[in-house]
């Protein structure tokens, strides 16, 4: 009985081993990782290298806790069929032989005690458990070497290569909901995540301001005309444009106006103080107008369709307020939304109103 026990115990020390070790190396996080790096840790180091090649020490766990439950099982067998013989129990509907009996015990012993219960400690306390699994798993690979190497060749040909990651944005999503609903992340902040994950998915035509509403200035119009038809002037750039709206020339800062306005040159037209006006097309992505937008050092951007119409009006505000999911709006601020409020004219035109 007594050797029962002891092979037992052996297996199910091992076992329980091997599961530590499994739970605390799949459940560190990248963040706790790079935190170890920087600050220079044996413990970070030693991860970084474990995780850039997870299947050497995945190997060397696997491997002692096949050999704890293989030579586990053999022994207390053994130890059991000499302890018990050919000795049944009768249940009243059956005969039950004693190792059976300590079989079917052990099985749940494995189950609970090198199963369930380790790696429950591992996955909930793996941050104080790291040094440990780290010092253990550097020992465990030294003595297991030969056998990691050929469970590492062997892994080498039947892995498929990773050529993108297994998260993808619906996974970052649902990561976000769960932190969200978790009480992690606060709601604004999780707004500003699932935006940002459909940032790529959507285009300039989706946040520009519509022709129809934009605010903009006539060419031949005097900045002084201009200024206290409009004040206050609301808008840091205006469009300008020649014949028609149709027609964009370039555009005027509203500081240039100020300026004219107190150096008392407010007779001459809004075009004398014109820029050159940028555009971009309205099939654009927004990561792309993003880059476009910084690399010209442009907060303005007319916007035209593929045969070169002009359609709207496109700014970095527009680009702040689809992350942000939410209007920036002023006490100027007559409309929050323009592109509704172009709707809604485009409704009544269409109904003679």
């Amino acid at each position: 009985m007594g050797a029962v026990i002891f092979w037992s115990l052996i297996s199910v020390i091992f076992s329980f081993l091997c599961s530590i070790l499994e739970a605390v190396l799949l459940s560190v996080t990248p963040n706790f990782i790079s935190s170890e790096v920087r600050k220079g840790t044996s413990t970070g180091l030693m991860l970084q290298k474990y995780k850039e090649d997870i299947d050497r020490p995945l190997s060397a766990i696997l491997t002692l806790n096949t050999i704890a439950h293989t030579v586990g099982a053999i022994m207390v067998g053994a130890a059991a069929g000499e302890a018990f013989g050919e000795n049944y129990v009768n249940l009243g509907f059956m005969e039950v032989s004693y190792e059976t009996i300590v079989a079917v015990v052990m099985t749940l012993i494995i189950l609970y005690a090198s199963e369930i219960i380790p790696k429950t400690i591992g996955a909930n306390f793996w941050k104080s458990l790291a040094p440990f699994t780290v010092q253990t798993l550097r020992i465990l690979m030294f003595l297991l070497f030969p056998l990691v190497w050929v469970s590492k060749w062997i892994t080498k040909f039947l892995k498929k290569p990773q050529v993108k990651s297994v998260l993808s944005r619906h996974d970052f999503a649902a990561i976000v909901e769960e932190g969200s609903v978790g009480g992690s992340l606060d709601e604004s902040e999780a707004k500003i995540i699932k935006n940002l994950l459909q940032f790529e998915k959507q285009t300039v035509r989706d946040i520009m301001t519509p022709k129809t509403v934009a605010f903009m200035g006539n060419q031949d119009e005097t900045i002084e005309e201009f200024y206290k038809a409009n004040q206050p002037i609301r808008y840091s750039r205006i469009p300008i444009f020649g014949e028609t709206r149709d027609d964009i020339i370039g555009l005027v800062l509203k500081d240039e106006i100020l300026k004219k306005i107190a150096d008392g040159g407010g007779e001459g037209t809004l075009s004398s103080i014109k820029r050159n006006a940028n555009f971009t097309q309205d099939d654009k992505p927004l990561p792309a107008l993003f880059q476009e937008l910084t690399k010209e050092k442009n907060h303005l951007f007319v916007v035209t369709d593929n045969f070169g119409a002009v359609v709207g009006l496109v700014s970095m505000e527009d680009l702040f307020e689809t992350l942000l999911g939410q209007e920036i709006v002023d006490e100027f601020d007559k409309v929050e939304d323009l592109q509704k409020l172009a709707e809604k004219k485009w409704e009544a035109k269409k109904n003679g109103n």
